[in-house]
C-alpha cells in the first residue's frame, strides 16, 4: 500500500565554507532565519524541523510557503533524495518526481541512453528503462535528435526529454514542484494532458 510517513522529521543541511559568516547573513534573508553557525565557519540551514506527517491512498498535498520555507526540501524527502538527519522518512510505493527532471542525465550522453539512465535512477528496471525509449519518442518528438548528444539540444528539448521519460510509467506517489512551463503551446497541452491522467491515478 502507498504510504507516506514522517515522525519528528528534521533536515539539517551544512555549508562548510570559509566565507560562513557573510554566507549566513544572505542565507537568513533567503531562508527566514532557520540559519546557524557554530563559529568554525560552519553555517547549517535547517531546512525542516520535526515534521510529523501521515499520507494514505486518495490523499491530496499541497504546499503553500515563501521561499526558503522547506517545500522543495520536503518533496526530495518523499522523493528519497534527501534523508532527515534526526527522526524518520517512511515511503512506502513507486515514487514518480518530476523534481530536477534532469537529474540522473549526462549531457554527453545520447537522447536514448539518457532515457535508459534516468529511467533506471528513477528506480526502473534496466529493462523497463530500454522499454521507455519508444514511449519517449513518440511523446517527446524529438526523432533523430534521440541519437546525438544530449549537449547539442535546446533548452525546451532537453526539458521534453526530461519531461517524457519522467512520466512514462504512473506512479503511486506523484511529486511536483511549482507548474511546468514548455514553452510550445502544442506539447504543453500534451504535457497537461499526460500529467492529469497520471494525477488522477496516482494514490498520493
Amino acid at each position: 500500500m502507498a504510504s507516506i510517513d514522517l515522525v519528528d522529521a528534521s533536515v539539517e543541511i551544512p555549508i562548510f565554507n570559509s566565507r560562513g559568516r557573510s554566507l549566513k547573513t544572505t542565507l537568513i534573508r533567503r531562508v527566514g532565519g532557520q540559519v546557524e553557525a557554530d563559529g568554525r565557519d560552519v553555517v547549517t540551514v535547517k531546512a525542516l524541523r520535526r515534521l510529523n506527517l501521515s499520507l494514505r491512498p486518495g490523499d491530496r498535498l499541497g504546499l503553500i510557503g515563501h521561499n526558503g520555507a522547506g517545500k522543495s526540501t520536503l518533496l526530495r524527502v518523499f522523493a528519497g533524495s534527501y534523508e532527515p538527519s534526526t527522526g524518520t522518512a517512511d515511503i512506502s510505493g513507486t515514487v514518480s518526481s518530476l523534481i530536477d527532471m534532469e537529474m540522473g542525465m549526462d549531457p554527453e550522453l545520447t537522447g536514448a541512453d539518457n532515457i535508459i539512465q534516468r529511467g533506471v535512477f528513477l528506480g526502473m528496471s534496466l529493462k523497463e528503462a530500454r522499454r521507455a525509449i519508444l514511449n519517449v519518442a513518440e511523446f517527446s518528438e524529438l526523432g533523430p535528435y534521440l541519437h546525438l548528444p544530449m549537449r547539442t539540444y535546446s533548452s525546451g528539448m532537453r526539458m521534453r526529454l526530461a519531461f517524457a521519460t519522467s512520466t512514462t510509467r504512473h506512479p503511486d506517489i506523484l511529486l511536483f514542484d511549482e507548474m511546468i512551463s514548455f514553452g510550445d503551446a502544442g506539447f504543453a497541452a500534451r504535457a497537461k494532458a499526460r500529467l492529469d491522467a497520471m494525477l488522477d491515478s496516482a494514490k498520493i
